[in-house]
C-alpha cells in the first residue's frame, strides 16, 4: 500500500550546490540509499533522524522516494502530468512552478504522514520552494491559521500552500493527518 505525498512547487531549476546539499541531506538521514538517477532517491529514512521517536511500535526505517522534476533534471512528463489539471498557482504563491520536488511515502502507517512532512520540511531547508498539500475539507479550517501558510483554497481540490515551518507546525497539530 502507497502512503502519503507531498509536492514542493518550485519557481526555478534546483542548483548543482543544492543539488549536492539535498544528497547529503538525504544520505544522513537514511538506512538505505539508493540513487536511481540524479535527483531522485529511494530510501529507508530514520524516523529518529526527523526527530520521530513514536513510531508506533513499528521499524523506524520508512520507506521514501525523494525526486526532483522537471525541464532538464528529469521525469518531466511526470511534472507536467501533475500540473497539467491544477489551478494557476501564482495567485496563490506567488510564481507558475517550473520545477518540484515529490517526497512520497510507501507506507500508510502514522509514523509515514509525520516522517513524509518532517522530511519534505529538511528538503524545503534545502532547495526552499513552497509545499502544496492536498487537505480534506475539514481541515481547512484547522491548517487557515498555522503558521508559514501562504495561502489555502477550498476548490476544486482543498489544499494549503506553505513553508517548511507550516510543516513542522501542521504535524504538531491533534487533527494532522496527509492525505494520499
Amino acid at each position: 500500500m502507497s502512503g502519503p505525498a507531498l509536492v514542493i512547487e518550485l519557481a526555478e531549476p534546483v542548483s548543482r550546490v543544492m543539488m549536492q546539499r539535498l544528497h547529503d541531506l538525504l544520505v544522513r538521514c537514511s538506512a538505505r540509499f539508493e540513487e536511481k538517477r540524479v535527483g531522485e532517491y529511494d530510501l529507508n529514512i530514520h524516523a529518529e533522524s526527523l526527530g520521530i521517536s513514536d513510531t508506533g511500535g513499528v521499524d523506524g526505517r520508512r520507506p521514501v522516494l525523494v525526486s526532483v522534476m522537471g525541464p532538464g533534471i528529469g521525469d518531466e512528463s511526470i511534472f507536467e502530468v501533475e500540473h497539467a489539471d491544477e489551478i494557476d498557482h501564482e495567485p496563490f504563491i506567488g510564481f507558475t512552478p517550473t520545477h518540484a520536488v515529490d517526497v512520497v511515502a510507501f507506507c500508510n502507517l502514522p509514523v509515514d504522514h509525520v516522517a513524509t512532512a518532517l522530511l519534505t520540511a529538511a528538503v524545503m531547508d534545502v532547495v526552499g520552494g513552497v509545499v502544496n498539500v492536498e487537505l480534506g475539507e475539514d481541515q481547512v479550517p484547522i491548517v487557515a491559521d498555522l503558521p508559514g501558510v501562504i495561502a489555502t483554497m477550498t476548490g476544486p481540490w482543498p489544499a494549503a500552500y506553505g513553508s517548511a515551518e507550516f510543516l513542522r507546525a501542521w504535524v504538531q497539530h491533534p487533527g494532522f493527518r496527509l492525505l494520499k
